[in-house]
C-alpha cells in the first residue's frame, strides 16, 4: 500500500513508517463516503484547529475543482449557483459546536461534551477521528469510547507514544515525536495527504 497522489513521503521521509496507516485511513474514509456516511473530528487547542481545518479541506475543492455533475446541476433553477458549487464530503468538526459543548459542559460534565455529541450525531458506518498530541486527552478518549459503542470506526492522530487513543482506536497514526508542537507540525501534512488521496479517488475524472 502506498500514497499514489501525494508527495508526503518524499517531502517527509521520517513519516515513511506511517504510510500503511495513512493509506488504511484513506481506504476507511473512501468506504465511509461511498456509503453516504459522515466523518466527525475532535481535538483540543491546536488539535481542535487541525480537526476543523481537516474538515474544511474535505467540504470543498482542495487541489481539484470538483464541479457538480450534469445531473446535479440540472436540479437547480439558478445555474449560477449550480456552476459555483463544488463536490464535498460530509465532514463535521465537533469542536466548533459551541452551544452544545458549553451547554453540556455547564449542565453535566465538560469531559464528556464530545462524547455526548458523538452519541447524538453518530451512526454506525460513520468515522470519528480524534486529534490528540499526547493520545491521552480525556474528552477525546471518551468520544472514541462512545463511537465504539455505536459501531463507528475510530481513528486517532497522536504522538509516537503508546496511549489511550492508540489502544482504543481501530487505526492510530503516530507522528514520530513526543513534543507537542512537533507532533502538530507532522499532523498537518499527514491530513493534507489524506485529503489529496481521497479527493483523487472521487474527483480525478
Amino acid at each position: 500500500m502506498s500514497l499514489q497522489h501525494s508527495d508526503l513521503i518524499s517531502r517527509y521521509p521520517i513519516l515513511k513508517s506511517l504510510e500503511s496507516d495513512i493509506v488504511k485511513t484513506v481506504d476507511t474514509l473512501e468506504v465511509c463516503f461511498k456509503n453516504d456516511h459522515k466523518l466527525m473530528t475532535v481535538g483540543n487547542g491546536g488539535s481542535s484547529a487541525d480537526a476543523e481545518h481537516f474538515c474544511g479541506e474535505l467540504q470543498k475543492g482542495f487541489l481539484l475543482k470538483r464541479p457538480l455533475s450534469e445531473n446535479d446541476k440540472a436540479l437547480f433553477e439558478n445555474q449560477e449557483i449550480a456552476n459555483k458549487l463544488q463536490g464535498g464530503f460530509p465532514a463535521i468538526s465537533l469542536t466548533t459546536m459551541h452551544a452544545s459543548i458549553s451547554a453540556f459542559s455547564n449542565d453535566v460534565d465538560p469531559v464528556l461534551a464530545h462524547a455526548q455529541q458523538v452519541w447524538a450525531l453518530g451512526k454506525k458506518g460513520d468515522v470519528l477521528i480524534g486529534f490528540s498530541t499526547s493520545g491521552n486527552s480525556k474528552n477525546v478518549v471518551h468520544a472514541l469510547e462512545v463511537a465504539k459503542v455505536k459501531g463507528i470506526t475510530t481513528i486517532s492522530l497522536t504522538g509516537e507514544a503508546q496511549s489511550l487513543c492508540s489502544e482504543i482506536s481501530d487505526i492510530c497514526i503516530k507522528a514520530p515525536s513526543k513534543i507537542t508542537h512537533e507532533v502538530q507540525e507532522y499532523h498537518l501534512p499527514i491530513y493534507h495527504a489524506i485529503c489529496i488521496e481521497i479527493e483523487r479517488r472521487f474527483f480525478s475524472s
